[in-house]
């Protein structure tokens, strides 16, 4: 059987146990050393060529419940400038983190909160990771501008305000951080 047909067996992201599975380990290993299927994870692996984000696919396929946070939202909802060298990701506390080739920043947030603004974001070929909304993206980087810095809070602010951002949806969402409501008002009366 042709190296094409075989590839087109396997999904464009797969777990090593499917392709063993689908195609056999041997057929597996041979289009591993021949270039054709990436190696993403441990045990986790993409067709070479596929388009979509595999660090992304990786960090879902491997924490389901992994959501882009703080830095990494905010410079995908075009709020600061800013291109981070990890990614910042949240997860529920107490929930395991896996280890991964991938250059992460992992943040436990309580988990009554965890899902408040939390959207899916398609990542391609059917795959989705969460994000954190602007609001919260901001918010959170009110909550924890003593790790964050106080510039990445007002400046995504700011910026989110002038593309349209409207303040009393920001102060609905910071109701359910009560420590963050303070900063959040001190901060909007002085840009306001």
């Amino acid at each position: 059987m042709s190296s094409a047909r075989i590839l087109a067996e396997l999904p464009d992201t797969f777990r090593f146990t499917d392709a063993v599975e689908l195609i056999g380990e041997r057929q597996f290993r041979r289009l591993v050393a021949q270039g054709q299927v990436i190696r993403l994870a441990r045990g986790l692996y993409r067709k070479a060529g596929s388009l979509g984000e595999d660090e992304l696919s990786a960090i879902a396929m491997r924490s389901p419940r992994a959501t882009i946070a703080l830095r990494s939202a905010l410079a995908r909802h075009d709020l600061i400038d800013d291109i981070p060298s990890s990614i910042d990701i949240a997860i529920p506390r107490g929930s395991w983190a896996p280890s991964l080739d991938t250059p992460i920043r992992w943040h436990r947030f309580d988990a009554t909160t965890f899902d408040i603004g939390r959207n899916e974001m398609s990542i391609g070929h059917g795959h989705t990771i969460g994000i954190y909304s602007a609001q919260r993206s901001i918010i959170d980087a009110i909550r924890l501008r003593h790790l964050e810095g106080d510039d990445l809070a007002v400046e995504s602010l700011k910026r989110w305000l002038r593309h349209g951002g409207q303040p009393s949806e920001l102060l609905r969402l910071a109701k359910a951080f009560p420590t963050t409501q303070r900063a959040l008002n001190k901060t909007m009366s002085i840009l306001l």
